[in-house]
């Protein structure tokens, strides 16, 4: 996977994996070096949303699908909280160049766009033998490194790649939380209408934000909530004196069981009440593990938009978003505690609920939209589980 012999062109990107292949490419976006796990990413749509989920903190995202970038980017499909912080993918990798945009709703060039939020990137490489790499050996550690000039110290690259510890053990929830509480309004798209914005909610979520995306706030506010974004590392106590009616733990990066090192204890707490709780990829792995469940590291992952899972409770076969290296380990579920969907490409967990309690959660990403909308019925489900508790008449779950 190095330069062809034919060709002259000085690579001004790099990508080592920490088993020393080094991979050549053109560099694009911002200049310098990460170190992160890169995974491969399936999606045919939605680049800028991939690279801004904050669920992606800490990886290298290589896109199977060789035109990224030719619709431009803009600022309304930003999926992170804090744009500044720059939550998201730190580095990503194309087959093909960019291409100039080409969309009624392009505001700058992806090269620019990856400037500005600091990821490296390089194109021009065979990412379909990269994606083979990975379903062999698993998810690597690597250094991206961009030079304009192509000058790179290559054993130097090679020793961050192999020192770097991974995701494993890695809690990366606290980098990409928000600072403080604050309350969210604005309601889902709508074709030439953009954003609206929730005026008269009927209920209240408390969202506890391990790195949430945008469209999840969306979804709640659009159903009628009033949603109050907490920090990660908000206590019980200070939950709970919000007076929700309901609480969502939102998806993340990093190893759950990091992260769950502070925030289990909170929410066995919050379990002791008759709350209803609802929690989508890192908030599930996370009840999960407060219910007594164990997570495990993927071999690969799921990353990618055309991902079968079933909803055992309905029967039905969903096509879903996911973006995930961990795993709840569905044989170490409790007693109590029912697997509610299912993976129908491996069979690993994909939901759980609390038998007979207003508790349930998803692995996969329901307000993701990957061109099917076949899981917004969850934010349904959660929003008539509170309408419930207060005696109030049931939304349709279309």
């Amino acid at each position: 996977m190095a330069t062809a012999p034919w060709t002259t062109e000085i690579p001004t990107a790099l990508l080592v994996l920490a088993d020393g292949t080094v991979i050549e490419g053109r560099g694009l976006g911002a200049t310098g070096s990460a170190v992160a796990e890169v995974c491969f990413n399936t999606a045919m749509t939605g680049y800028e949303e991939i690279l801004t989920d904050p669920s992606y903190a800490g990886q290298i995202v290589t896109f199977t699908f060789p035109h990224i970038g030719n619709i431009g980017t803009n600022e309304e499909d930003i999926e992170d909280l804090n744009p500044a912080a720059r939550a998201g993918a730190v580095g990503a990798v194309f087959k093909a160049d960019v291409t100039d945009p080409s969309n009624y709703r392009a505001r700058d060039h992806l090269d620019r766009w990856l400037k500005r939020r600091g990821i490296v990137a390089l194109a021009g490489i065979d990412t379909r033998a990269l994606t083979a790499l990975i379903r062999e050996k698993g998810l690597a550690n690597a250094v991206i490194a961009h030079a304009p000039d192509g000058k790179f110290d290559i054993a130097d690259l090679k020793r961050q790649a192999a020192a770097w510890s991974g995701l494993v053990g890695l809690d990366l929830a606290k980098d990409v939380t928000s600072g403080q509480s604050s309350v969210w309004k604005e309601t889902p798209w709508v074709w030439n209408e953009g954003y609206g914005e929730q005026e008269k909610p009927s209920i209240h979520v408390v969202a506890v934000d391990y790195g949430v995306k945008r469209n999840i706030l969306r979804l709640l506010a659009g159903l009628g909530a009033k949603v109050t974004v907490v920090p990660a590392k908000t206590s019980a106590d200070e939950i709970l004196a919000m007076k929700p009616d309901g609480i969502f733990l939102s998806n993340g990066p990093g190893d759950p069981a990091a992260t769950g090192e502070y925030a289990v204890p909170v929410i066995k707490d919050l379990l002791k009440t008759d709350i209803p709780i609802f929690g989508i990829c890192l908030g599930h792995q996370m009840l999960a593990l407060a219910v007594g469940g164990r997570t495990q590291k993927m071999h690969q992952g799921h990353h990618g938009a055309n991902h079968p899972v079933k909803d055992h409770t309905t029967g039905k076969v969903e096509i879903v978003s996911m973006n995930h290296g961990f795993a709840v380990d569905g044989k170490s579920l409790p007693q109590g505690v029912e697997e509610t969907h299912v993976s129908l490409f491996d069979g690993s967990n994909c939901g759980i609920a609390l038998t007979g309690r207003p508790v349930f959660s998803v692995q996969h990403h329901p307000e993701a939209s990957p061109g099917p909308q076949d899981s917004h019925y969850l934010f349904r489900r959660f929003a008539n589980l509170i309408r419930e508790m207060k005696g109030e008449p049931a939304l349709a779950e279309r």
